[in-house]
């Protein structure tokens, strides 16, 4: 297993399982292995034989855990971990998958304290200090997250990814950086592609902080045409499946003659990301009766088992899903997005789904719930562009590495929503970055009051509010509206000279 040759594990653990049947280490091998190779259905069966073999050890209860994390049984997962937080736990290791375990079921403080713990057990292990890193930054400690940040990279130099995020947790100043640091490691080599590319991100930030534009798009752009060469991806067959959105989700759609689920507890807020999404989002979860749930992938999942239901084989391509998507029980799908979101939504009126690729599913999500709220959330064409070029995402937005792709990406976003607009006249409440920066109360009344729910001051102090933030605006949300990435495209108007052809080629204004 360690050596990568799962195969060969599998044969020789079905060969241990089978003639000793009774050796709960052999099948906790197997647990291990299902998971994997991403078979957790195997796992967890695995991991139950181990258990019936010892029942109370913890490190099986820790693997079942593992296993229900991976298949999405919260609330079975929540009672295990509730029943191992009673546990002395004795190793790093037991520390740190109870700490990820618990980061799952969102009780991020909880996992804090684990984490720290597999720091006081392992203080030469750099994974445990990125893992106290990594959730002090989430709770907005931003502070204690560099100083754990510090001590990952300097165990483990080679955690090129700690580089970046640490680059991003605050703006640098000349009297604190990393540009030598990071000039340094590049200068020295780096064999492992991923890593080049975050110490090229990290670099590219960190000379923009310090006022550098050109040198900062320099490496900005020698990160994005690394992540790009290595990328399967054609941005043709997005902008044709938007236009089969546009096609297949006419205005006769919409006539009222399909009923959907009447349940009005969603608020999407969605939009390309970069856009102050996270920002809209942190305004109406400091509601007190508004639960912000994340970047929600269960829709699309709902819409694509639905479909899937609908013929015996899979669609044959993205034209098909669409046309589809619309022969759908709609009812059935807004009942089954809003069961998909249970343990964790419920206990409040309202909860919201951020994702922002949600745009997509606007037709069909008002469709399966005409009364959940849609939030479009807009920004200037180029300053989302840009801020969307700079932002290295984790396999995701393959269009936002190579300026042209990027545009030809937004100019048919733009059509999609405008289409939206007019098909579903009043549905969806569009807010603009640049007016809430410009008179947040305003239009944060106007959000407020769009999702039905009365207006309540901590709306405006959002970014006092303790819950966690997961998203690549996690340091940002943490302060209160600031001005100072308006009009930023503008330092880069040369460089992004390519991205400026395909929207004026296309009439998007950009003044």
């Amino acid at each position: 297993m360690r050596s990568g040759d799962l195969r060969g594990a599998a044969s020789v653990c079905r060969q241990l399982n089978h003639q000793h049947a009774d050796y709960a280490p052999g099948w906790h091998a197997a647990s291990q292995l299902a998971l994997r190779m991403q078979n957790p259905r195997a796992a967890l069966a695995a991991a139950e034989k181990a258990l019936a073999l010892e029942p109370e050890r913890t490190v099986l209860l820790l693997q079942k855990g593992l296993c229900l994390a991976a298949l999405g049984r919260i609330e079975a997962l929540a009672a295990l971990v509730d029943r191992l937080q009673s546990r002395r736990l004795r190793s790093a290791f037991e520390h740190s998958t109870l700490g990820l375990l618990l980061t799952r079921l969102e009780r991020r403080e909880e996992a804090v304290t684990h984490y720290r713990h597999a720091v006081a057990a392992e203080p030469e292990h750099a994974k445990h200090h990125y893992n106290v890193a990594a959730l002090e930054r989430s709770l907005g400690r931003i502070d204690s997250a560099e100083s754990y940040f510090d001590e990952a990279v300097r165990l483990d130099p080679t955690d090129y990814e700690a580089w970046k995020i640490r680059s991003e947790l605050r703006a640098q100043t000349p009297a604190k950086n990393h540009v030598a640091a990071l000039t340094q490691l590049l200068e020295a080599g780096i064999d492992d592609r991923r890593g080049r590319v975050h110490i090229l991100y990290a670099l590219a930030k960190e000379l923009e902080d310090l006022g550098e534009p050109a040198r900062s798009f320099r490496y900005l752009k020698a990160g994005a045409d690394t992540r790009r060469e290595y990328m399967r991806y054609d941005v043709g067959r997005d902008v044709e499946t938007m236009a089969a959105l546009e096609r297949e989700y006419a205005a006769h759609r919409f006539d009222g003659s399909v009923p959907g689920d009447d349940n009005a507890e969603a608020i999407f807020v969605l939009g390309l990301p970069r856009t102050g999404t996270t920002l809209v989002e942190r305004i109406l979860a400091s509601h007190t009766e508004v639960f912000a749930a994340g970047e929600l992938t269960h829709f699309a999942e709902q819409m694509m088992q639905g479909v899937s239901a609908l013929g015996a084989a899979p669609p044959k391509d993205r034209d098909e899903l669409v046309r589809r998507s619309t022969q759908l029980d709609f009812a059935a799908l807004g009942r089954a997005y809003i069961e998909s979101t249970r343990p964790f939504t419920g206990h409040t009126p309202r909860f919201i789904d951020k994702m922002p690729l949600n745009f997509l599913y606007v037709g069909l999500i008002h469709l399966a719930l005409p009364d959940a709220k849609i939030v479009s959330v807009r920004r200037h064409p180029l300053d989302t562009c840009y801020a969307i070029y700079k932002q290295l995402f984790v396999d995701a937005y393959p269009f936002s590495y190579d300026l042209t792709e990027l545009g030809r990406y937004y100019v048919a976003y733009d059509r999609l929503i405008k289409h939206w607009e007019r098909v579903l006249p009043g549905v969806m409440h569009t807010v603009r970055y640049e007016d809430l920066v410009d008179d947040l109360e305003t239009h944060a009344r106007s959000l407020v009051d769009y999702c039905g729910l009365d207006w309540q001051a901590s709306c405006l102090e959002f970014h006092t509010n303790p819950e966690a933030s997961t998203t690549a605006s996690t340091a940002q949300v943490r302060r209160p509206v600031y001005r100072t990435s308006l009009g930023r495209w503008k330092d880069y108007r040369r460089e992004l000279a390519p991205l400026i052809e395909v929207l004026e080629a296309a009439g998007v204004p950009l003044e």
